[in-house]
């Protein structure tokens, strides 16, 4: 009996001792469950609060870019990807800005020295040499927003600029392909109407091809290998009596507009063009600083605008009555008009 008692008061307090272990393995177990637990609802909030700051530091990279865009623009004179290396901390050139205002200063103090007109020489000078930008809708990235309408002239698209090809850039004018315009001029079946004139650059292999479609002739473009021989080509379809007007192919196009030329400017794959000279252009601040804008020529030059063409024309009749002989093709094309 007493062997038995005691195997059974064994047996209990190993039992009982076996069984407060479970509790205290469960009991860690249980802590060691909250905790990770705990540390999976932590990591995903992390997980969002980084999501979140990473959306943050891409608006804020897109507000960026678009301030600098702007500046680049008021500014004028400064490249957008030198710009942009400062500001990153990486100068891609060798700080062309210092090089180009200390001359500047040194310049200021030889002609302080010297007589006070010599100061305003430069001055003039730059006057007439500016280029005027004007402003135009940008979007979140300070991309432009197309079309760009600047008078008669619409541009749908600026292409992309061709590095690797010798023809199609110049010192003064880039032939991006891909680039799309539009301009209102005298019609090709009636010079007394108006018609839609679609400008475009493609790629012509070692030269670019320039188009100029009429909306009432799709199907019969008008081509060259250069804008002034496309421009030329216009003039005399619409009348042999245009022949007299000095083509202007780079204005009908739109290239040469300061506004579009800037613009092209600031494309990727200019650095690499080994001929074009960048130009300098201002921010137009007022309405009246319009002086060497191409609008005012498609006032007063009769191969650019509709009713300057018109107005040219006029005038010229009026001057062919008092002088002898008339010309006979001027007076085919007053026909026409009259």
């Amino acid at each position: 009996m007493s062997n038995s008692y005691g195997s059974t008061y064994y047996s209990e307090a190993y039992n009982n001792k076996e069984h407060q272990q479970n509790l205290k393995y469960k009991k860690k177990y249980k802590k060691i469950k909250e905790l990770i637990k705990n540390t999976v609802i932590e990591n995903a909030a992390l997980c969002d609060q980084v999501a979140q700051m990473q959306e943050n530091l891409v608006v804020v990279k897109e507000e960026r870019l678009m301030l600098l865009k702007r500046l680049c623009q008021l500014q004028g004179e400064i490249d957008p990807a030198t710009l942009l290396a400062k500001s990153q901390g990486t100068s891609s050139s060798p700080v062309p800005t210092s090089d180009a205002f200390t001359p500047k200063k040194n310049v200021k103090k030889r002609n302080s020295v010297e007589t006070p007109d010599t100061k305003n020489k430069p001055k003039r000078c730059n006057k007439t040499m500016r280029k005027v930008v004007q402003l135009i809708p940008l979007d979140i990235h300070g991309r432009p927003i197309f079309p760009i309408s600047l008078g008669d002239l619409t541009v749908y698209s600026l292409g992309d600029v061709v590095a690797d090809r010798i023809a199609y850039h110049t010192e003064d004018l880039i032939y991006p392909v891909g680039y799309c315009s539009t301009r209102v001029y005298a019609s090709l079946k009636d010079a007394r109407m108006k018609s839609l004139y679609t400008c475009k650059i493609l790629d012509g292999g070692i030269k670019p091809r320039f188009e100029i479609v009429s909306d009432t002739e799709l199907d019969q473009p008008l081509v060259g290998s250069s804008p002034d021989e496309c421009h030329s080509r216009l003039l005399t379809a619409i009348s042999p009596s245009l022949n007299s007007i000095s083509p202007k192919g780079a204005d009908f196009f739109g290239i040469s507009h300061p506004t579009i030329q800037n613009l092209i400017q600031s494309s990727p794959g200019t650095r690499k063009l080994s001929i074009y000279k960048p130009q300098k252009f201002e921010i137009s601040k007022n309405s009246t600083d319009r002086d060497t804008s191409p609008i005012t020529e498609e006032e007063t030059d009769p191969g650019l605008g509709f009713a300057a063409l018109h107005r040219h024309y006029a005038l010229s009749s009026t001057y062919a009555i008092k002088q002898e002989p008339a010309n006979r093709e001027l007076l085919n094309f007053q026909e026409l008009l009259s």
